[in-house]
């Protein structure tokens, strides 16, 4: 039977853009269903940023497999898709014979599942790296493999690169329904429907609310917030590695991570929720956050916070499903990465709330899924339109004099300065709403040109973009929202 889909992706965060860039290799036809207005705009909006060696998942594990390779091949991937890494090695600190004991577990789990390069180093060497660390540190874990990038420059590239071999992207799409009629799934997007052979549930927080369309789901989400904090670039070089501290009393550690543009970020946070909407953050979090960071960092330049944010974080505990489909919690919690067939619908493959590290992994669950519906459907043969490359954007601020003469003179765009803080230029902002998958509101051109995330966070800038937005999307300046259709800037003449 002719179906309008081979594949569809449910959810364009980043595990479903990579499953995309991954399936957009063969000669399938694939599209994506996204409830927002824009890629990454759920869990993969906020986190660490981290790209882990693998030393932390259990050995023989799928989460440990793929993290170590994908570690390894993570600077190929960032060259491939034009997106910004920054090799900054961690240090996994303690300060006692507990975290010792511990970073020495990790050093021999990271040693089994075949990470390279880790080392054991002593507080004397780790307070020559990390000059501004509290005195008293007795070891640390050193993985120079550890690195950071940006998680939307990243998802948004592989949303790119699945848009150029011919995946249809389709946003402000939330899937109501699924049937499967006749060996078909119909989809419901509203006043919308469409056929695919298969189905891939990248729903992250709502991975249970899509399954529920059509089967009993067999886990629950539990859902945590997790608050963050972001200091200007002015801090750059007061620390120089990822850290992570493994404390010697009860409770959470602190990570602080020098981020791709140069910020420094504080956190997470880890406060339980009973939902899993809003992504606001909490005082008590961000206090938490403020003092551990303190505590570790005497002297942490707190008075240079330029922004506060949070995520919601889902983790897995596992149901058994009664014969009158009742269910109740077996107590068990996944620590694996959960990507599974359902028994019962062939073809309707889930990612079932995955966390960390699954900015990590996306690369390697996207090549993992597409062997799964490989398996499946059998092969269609390549996709002779697959793009494996994408040129990285430009980025104004990053050349020379001379080359931004050069270009100012070709385009007056590129000699407009319209973020002073990160120095972007008109002609930056006005190439990000025209990519193939474009900003289409203010925070949409945030996160692809870097313009108000600066000191002033937009207050210069704001209302310029908005005026290029609706210039370049044929709409009035109140017709532009912030980050959603309910995100309203201009409400009045």
């Amino acid at each position: 039977m002719k179906t309008d889909y081979d594949i569809a992706v449910i959810g364009a965060g980043l595990l479903g853009c990579f499953t995309a860039k991954n399936l957009s290799k063969y000669n399938w036809k694939t599209a994506i269903f996204e409830k927002n207005a824009d890629v990454c705009m759920e869990v993969s909006r906020a986190n660490t940023a981290i790209i882990y060696p693998g030393y932390d998942p259990v050995p023989g594990t799928l989460k440990a497999r793929l993290s170590v390779s994908a570690s390894e091949n993570f600077e190929r991937l960032c060259s491939e898709l034009g997106v910004r890494q920054s090799k900054t090695g961690s240090l996994m600190v303690s300060y006692g014979p507990w975290g010792d004991r511990i970073i020495g577990q990790k050093y021999r789990q990271g040693l089994e599942n075949g990470v390279k390069g880790l080392s054991l180093i002593s507080g004397a060497q780790t307070m020559a790296l990390e000059p501004n660390i509290r005195h008293g540190v007795t070891g640390a874990l050193y993985a120079p493999s550890t690195s950071t990038v940006n998680p939307w420059e990243l998802g948004i590239a592989a949303a790119e690169v699945s848009a150029v071999s011919g995946t249809d992207i389709k946003l402000n799409a939330a899937v109501t329904s699924i049937q499967l009629i006749d060996g078909i799934y119909h989809i419901s997007t509203g006043d919308q429907q469409c056929t695919a052979r298969a189905i891939v549930n990248c729903g992250g927080l709502y991975s249970d609310k899509i399954i529920e369309m059509i089967e009993t789901p067999c886990f629950k989400l539990n859902f945590s917030a997790a608050d963050y904090l972001l200091l200007d670039d002015s801090v750059r070089g007061f620390v120089n590695h990822v850290i992570m501290h493994e404390p010697e009393e009860k409770g959470r550690g602190t990570t602080i991570v020098p981020t791709v543009n140069g910020n420094l970020m504080l956190g997470p946070s880890n406060v339980k929720l009973h939902s899993n909407t809003g992504f606001g953050t909490t005082e008590e979090g961000i206090r938490s956050v403020a003092e551990r960071s303190r505590h570790l960092f005497p002297k942490m330049p707190l008075d240079m916070v330029i922004r506060s944010f949070a995520s919601i974080r889902p983790s897995i505990s596992l149901l058994d499903i009664g014969s009158d489909g009742s269910t109740h919690e077996t107590g068990e919690h996944v620590r694996d990465l959960m990507i599974f067939e359902s028994k019962t619908f062939r073809g309707f493959i889930n990612l079932a709330g995955i966390k960390t590290p699954g900015l990590t992994c996306c690369d390697e669950i996207g090549r993992h899924v597409t062997e799964m519906l490989l398996d499946r459907l059998g092969s269609p043969g390549a996709n002779p339109n697959f793009c494996s490359r994408r040129d990285m954007p430009p980025r104004f601020s990053d050349n020379s004099f001379e080359v931004q003469s050069g270009r100012a003179s070709e385009d007056l765009a590129y000699g407009k300065i319209v973020c002073r803080c990160k120095k972007v230029t008109e002609g930056e902002i006005r190439d990000c709403i025209r990519r193939p998958v474009g900003a289409t509101t203010v925070d949409g051109v945030k996160r692809r040109s870097g313009a108000l995330m600066g000191r002033c966070q937009g207050g210069f800038c704001q209302q310029r973009i908005i005026e290029i937005l609706a210039d370049e999307l044929g709409i009035t300046a109140s017709q532009v929202r912030k980050d959603s259709k309910s995100s309203i800037i201009l409400g009045g003449r």
